[in-house]
């Protein structure tokens, strides 16, 4: 069942393979991209899907490709998606107990992405990380056995703070589990907890030592990282967006079907980033959220 709320695109306002391909090549050949994730909705739902997994890995220059999943569908695609030539796997896991996965997913599944996790661990990616979305009165209590869920598999978790871009538009700041709540509990939980330098300065997660292994926290309310953010979307339906919650985006559907030029794309793809916001504005008075919910723009 979808969500509350979602809506199905018409097939034929969904990108092509071979359209995804020619904006992806683009963006590496002429754009300086380096990295490329598949997002969602969910992108196991899409048909053949290792297919143009495979088409994205020939891309000369592109130095990685990932993808972030519900992992409902992983344990039949891991092995397929990996000799596709899949590099790194996100994976979503908000809970441990079973009837919190069905309140906040509105469905059964959580032994499928239990069992789509083992199997990708057993596949033998570059990386398996897992994303757990931080919500007060839902992940307080879960905090330690989460961690110590990924722990054991030798993997990370990553905390997110709960962001604006719930289906339902019932997102509220006092529902925001923050990073410094999250790093007082694992502080509690655990002997040490020591940070650890970002590589890079676009790395969205703060990460810690803790055992024999790492975690991390998102803080996209309370510490946004818009200055060091180099990332743009492209929505299933065509559409490049310069943020998570830009108001506005630019389509790009029209333009491919139309004939444009690889030149006439990257020109409006350029376009559409010198409109980038400073910042935006989560933490801030009067922010509004944008008119897509997360499944529609991808993570």
């Amino acid at each position: 069942m979808p969500e509350k709320g979602a809506e199905f695109v018409p097939r034929d306002n969904i990108l092509t393979f071979e359209e995804i391909y020619r904006l992806a090549r683009l963006l590496v050949e002429k754009g300086g991209v380096r990295d490329i994730r598949i997002t969602g909705g969910e992108p196991l739902v899409r048909q053949q899907i290792s297919h143009l997994i495979q088409m994205l890995a020939g891309i000369e220059k592109l130095e990685d490709l990932s993808l972030t999943t519900n992992g409902m569908l992983l344990a039949e695609h891991a092995q397929a998606l990996h000799e596709a030539g899949l590099k790194r796997l996100n994976i979503s896991l908000d809970t441990l107990n079973h009837e919190v996965f069905k309140k906040i997913t509105r469905r059964d599944g959580l032994e499928k992405t239990l069992e789509g996790i083992d199997a990708a661990i057993k596949c033998g990616f570059e990386s398996v990380k897992l994303n757990t979305l931080a919500i007060k009165g839902v992940t307080d209590s879960e905090v330690a056995k989460l961690v110590r869920y990924a722990l054991d598999r030798n993997v990370m978790l990553r905390f997110i703070e709960f962001m604006p871009l719930d289906t339902d538009r019932a997102w509220q700041q006092d529902q925001v589990f923050t990073g410094d709540q999250l790093l007082l509990i694992l502080q509690q939980e655990f002997d040490s907890v020591a940070p650890v330098p970002r590589p890079e300065p676009s790395q969205p997660a703060e990460e810690f030592q803790i055992e024999q292994g790492r975690v991390g926290i998102i803080r996209s309310v309370t510490a946004p990282f818009c200055e060091a953010c180099n990332r743009i979307r492209i929505t299933a339906d065509g559409a490049v967006r310069n943020c998570l919650f830009a108001t506005s985006e630019t389509p790009l559907r029209g333009l491919i079907r139309s004939g444009a030029s690889d030149e006439d794309l990257i020109s409006a793809i350029q376009g559409c980033l010198m409109g980038k916001a400073k910042a935006h504005g989560i933490d801030q008075d009067g922010f509004q959220p944008p008119d897509r919910p997360m499944y529609a723009i991808g993570g």
